[in-house]
């Protein structure tokens, strides 16, 4: 060890210590530092590529923001699709292109009430084509956001968070599936079986359900159709809301959520946009759930009497029904096709579109 030597300038004040700083070889620590980031990298992609992961791109609010910006580039004259997770990842785009002749602009967002993008389109003169409005109950008319910041993004997106996506899509997303956010590390963390603690809630965070394109196509991650345990996992974070207490206010926010949707349709229609909702269909316990917590004739009913708006109901239509839902509340990949299709089918034979 070097010596320390006192250096003292004055009787009157502490002393001042001298210490040599040893000799170390910058070179060969940066790289060990390099080997050992490069190898622990490696590591985490190869476990995420092992658990069946794939590249893919993140559903970050930028990414959203990209989308609705296209309305203000000038293609405000076509369809445009809001809602939960159910239109997110069932309406597949490239179907939808080919039944129609046009791709929509996917603008919605799962866990999340289409309301605020309703709202949003309501007041842009710029957008005047057709609006597709994705219904799940217990999302829309509970007011529930699990993305509460999505359209501030879009409003407010600094030019630095607009070009750390376009790097993030061209350098990082197509080819690391380790950087998916349900492979953060915290994430990861967060989830262990950590000990119950009295008095605190312990609910399961919904995991990966989707994989998701550079224009936001998502279609169910192929794990949740072919893993039973990942399928397991899946149906039971639903089942832990199934008796969840309602709030008191319950019925307030219900009418205040199908108020401001009816405000929002009014100004749409008086712009000249067709607005269809679409109540996309569930299956099994989160049906039931829905049916009991949520009856159609006190929901959606009223929904569309107040509103004045059109809808399709998936109970309505046969060609709607007897599709799969691995976890109960999303189609497959291949049923997703197929609901697509059939769903622009009666957009074109009964709605005119």
């Amino acid at each position: 060890m070097a010596a320390r030597t006192p250096v003292v300038e004055s009787q009157l004040e502490a002393p001042i210590y001298v210490r040599q700083l040893p000799q170390v070889r910058l070179g060969m620590a940066w790289f060990i530092a390099v080997v050992l980031f490069a190898g622990g990298l490696a590591a985490w992609e190869w476990k995420w590529r092992a658990y069946g992961a794939g590249p893919g791109y993140r559903n970050s609010d930028s990414l959203w923001a990209m989308q609705r910006r296209r309305i203000d580039q000038g293609e405000g004259n076509g369809t445009v699709l809001i809602g939960a997770s159910r239109v997110f990842f069932d309406l597949q785009l490239p179907v939808w292109e080919r039944v129609a002749g046009a791709r929509p602009i996917q603008l919605a967002m799962e866990g999340t009430t289409p309301l605020p993008m309703l709202e949003d389109l309501a007041d842009d003169p710029d957008f005047t084509g057709r609006l597709l409005v994705g219904i799940a109950p217990d999302v829309f008319f509970s007011g529930y956001q699990e993305r509460k910041g999505v359209v501030d993004h879009y409003r407010k997106e600094t030019p630095t968070q607009h070009a750390g996506q376009r790097l993030s899509m061209w350098f990082l997303e197509p080819f690391f599936a380790f950087y998916d956010p349900d492979y953060a590390l915290t994430q990861v963390l967060k989830r262990q079986r950590w000990p119950v603690r009295p008095g605190v809630e312990n609910y399961l965070d919904v995991r990966r359900l989707a994989v998701h394109g550079s224009d936001r196509n998502a279609r169910m991650w192929s794990k949740v159709e072919t893993d039973p345990e990942y399928q397991a996992l899946a149906k039971s974070i639903w089942a832990q809301f199934f008796d969840y207490p309602a709030p008191p206010d319950a019925a307030q926010i219900m009418e205040e959520q199908i108020r401001r949707a009816a405000a929002a349709v009014a100004k749409l229609r008086a712009r000249g946009v067709d607005v269809v909702f679409v109540r996309p269909p569930s299956d099994a316990e989160y049906l039931a759930y829905e049916n009991r917590t949520l009856p159609r004739a006190e929901t959606w009913d009223v929904l569309l009497a107040r509103a004045g708006a059109r809808g399709i109901h998936f109970e309505d239509h046969p060609e709607l029904q007897g599709y799969w839902h691995p976890e109960w509340s999303h189609l497959s990949g291949a049923e997703a096709d197929r609901f697509t299709e059939a769903l622009v089918g009666i957009l074109k034979r009964d709605f005119g579109w």
